[in-house]
C-alpha cells in the first residue's frame, strides 16, 4: 500500500521551523518535497549547533523526506530552473517576509498562469494584509503579541516565552491542514488555490479557554503556573524529590485522590476543599496540604499511589528522562536513521499511529544542494548543461567538489 501523498510533488522554500515542520509532515506522508535553498548558507537552521561533520544535527532532525538543490533565484537561469519546477508543483510553500516572492517574480499570481492547478501557501510572521502586514517576525514576537507570555510563568513574575517555538509549530500545523484540506478541494474540483496564515494567528487560535472567558466576562488571562483557571487539584506539585502533576478534577477523582493517594478522606467534608468552587477559592491552602502530604515520599511513589487509584498524574521530566522512559521506547518516538554525513543519528518517531500506510521516515536530511544534479536530470538537463550551471554558480553542491577532487 502506497503512502496517502505519494505522487504529490511538493515545491519547499521555507526556512527554519514554521514551514519546515509543514513540509516534513508532508513528507512523512509520502509527498516527494524538493527544498530550493540558497546558497552558500540555505536553509538558516543549517547553521545551528550541534554540528556533526560540519551538518547541523537541529537541521536534519526537522528536514528529513526531503530532497535538497541549492538554487541562485536572482540569476535568470536560476529562476528559469524554479518555473520549471514550479510547473510540475502540486504544492508550493513559503515563509518569506510579505513582498518578497512578488519582488522575485515567483509569487501565487505568476505561477497559477502557467500551472491553475497549484496550492500555494504562505507562512509569514503577521499575514499577508493588515496594519503588520509588511513586518518581519519571529516566534518570540508572535508569543509576546498573542497574549501568551502574559498567562505564562508564575504570579507576579516576569512574562515567560513557551518552553520550545509553539507559535512557530502552530503556524506549521495550520498550514499543514489548511495545504491538506485545499488538496482534498483539488481532487473534488481540480482548482488550487492560495492561502496563508501567520505565527500570530495561529498561536491565537489555540487560546480556545481564553477567549471564552474574555468575551464571556471580560477575565484577562493571567499567569497561573502549573495551575488550571477553572479546575482544581490541575497542577504540578512538589514532592520528596521533585514534582508530580495531578488531573483530579471530578468529583469520582477528587474522591479516590483524596482518600486512595493521599489518605485524607477528611478533606472530603472540609468547607475549605468539599467542591470546585470551593477549591478554587482556597487554591493556595489545598496547595500547601497537598504539598505537605507529597513531601513526604519520592515522586516515584505518589505515581505509583496514582496509578493505582486510576488518578491521572505523571512525573514531571527532564528533557532526558522523557526520552529514556520506556513508553517512549515502546511507542517508537526516539528512531535512528543513517546521514550520509552524520552517520548514525537519532531523529524524533512518528506521532501517529495507525492500521495502514499513513506516514513514514523514509531519508535522512539532504545536506545543502545534495540533489541539485539529480533535480535537473528530472527536468531533462543532460551532465554537459549541468557542469555549465555549476560552473557559472546558478546552482550549489555542498561537496560536489570534494567529490569530484577525490574520484
Amino acid at each position: 500500500m502506497a503512502l496517502p501523498l505519494e505522487g504529490v510533488k511538493v515545491l519547499d522554500l521555507t526556512t527554519v521551523m514554521a514551514g519546515p515542520y509543514c513540509s516534513m509532515v508532508l513528507g512523512d506522508m509520502g509527498a516527494e518535497i524538493i527544498k530550493v535553498e540558497n546558497f552558500p548558507e540555505g536553509d538558516a537552521s543549517r547553521r545551528f549547533d550541534p554540528k556533526i561533520n560540519d551538518e547541523s544535527y537541529c537541521f536534519a532532525v526537522l528536514n528529513r523526506n526531503k530532497k535538497s538543490i541549492a538554487l541562485d533565484m536572482k540569476n535568470p537561469r536560476g529562476k528559469e530552473i524554479f518555473m520549471q519546477l514550479a510547473a510540475k508543483a502540486d504544492i508550493i510553500a513559503e515563509n518569506f517576509r510579505p513582498g518578497v516572492v512578488k519582488r522575485l517574480g515567483i509569487d501565487y499570481d505568476v505561477v497559477r498562469k502557467f500551472n491553475p492547478g497549484v496550492i500555494y501557501a504562505s507562512m509569514s510572521g503577521f499575514g499577508q494584509t493588515g496594519p503588520y502586514g509588511k513586518k518581519g517576525g519571529f516566534d518570540i514576537v508572535a508569543q509576546g503579541m498573542s497574549g501568551i507570555m502574559m498567562m505564562t510563568g508564575y504570579p507576579g513574575g516576569r512574562p515567560a516565552k513557551v518552553g520550545i517555538a509553539m507559535n512557530d509549530i502552530a503556524s506549521g500545523v495550520t498550514a499543514l491542514y489548511g495545504i491538506l484540506g485545499a488538496y482534498i478541494g483539488k481532487l473534488r474540483t481540480g482548482n488550487g488555490q492560495y492561502l496563508e496564515t501567520s505565527l500570530l494567528e495561529a498561536g491565537l487560535a489555540w487560546s480556545q479557554w481564553e477567549f471564552g472567558a474574555y468575551f464571556g466576562s471580560g477575565e484577562l488571562p493571567t499567569a497561573t503556573g502549573t495551575r488550571h483557571r477553572r479546575s482544581s487539584p490541575y497542577q504540578a506539585y512538589k514532592t520528596q524529590d521533585g514534582y508530580v502533576t495531578v488531573g483530579a478534577n471530578n468529583n469520582k477523582l477528587w474522591n479516590n485522590f483524596c482518600t486512595m493517594v493521599c489518605g485524607k478522606p477528611e478533606w472530603l467534608t472540609d468547607p475549605r476543599f468539599e467542591d470546585l468552587p470551593s477549591r478554587l477559592k482556597n487554591i493556595d491552602e489545598l496547595e500547601q496540604e497537598i504539598e505537605t502530604v507529597f513531601a513526604t515520599r519520592p515522586t516515584a511513589h505518589w505515581v505509583e499511589k496514582l496509578d493505582a487509584a486510576e488518578v491521572p498524574g505523571g512525573p514531571v521530566y527532564r528533557y532526558d528522562q522523557i526520552m529514556n522512559d520506556p513508553h517512549i521506547k515502546a511507542r517508537n518516538m526516539v528512531v535512528e536513521i543513517e546521514h550520509p554525513k552524520i552517520g548514525r543519528m537519532k531523529t524524533l518517531g512518528l506521532p501517529i499511529k495507525s492500521t495502514g500506510e499513513l506516514t513514514a521516515i523514509r531519508n535522512p536530511a539532504p545536506w545543502l544542494g545534495q540533489h541539485s544534479d539529480e533535480v535537473l536530470r528530472t527536468l531533462g538537463y543532460g551532465a554537459p548543461e549541468i557542469d555549465a550551471l555549476f560552473e557559472s554558480g546558478t546552482i550549489y553542491d555542498k561537496y560536489r567538489e570534494k567529490a569530484t577532487t577525490s574520484a
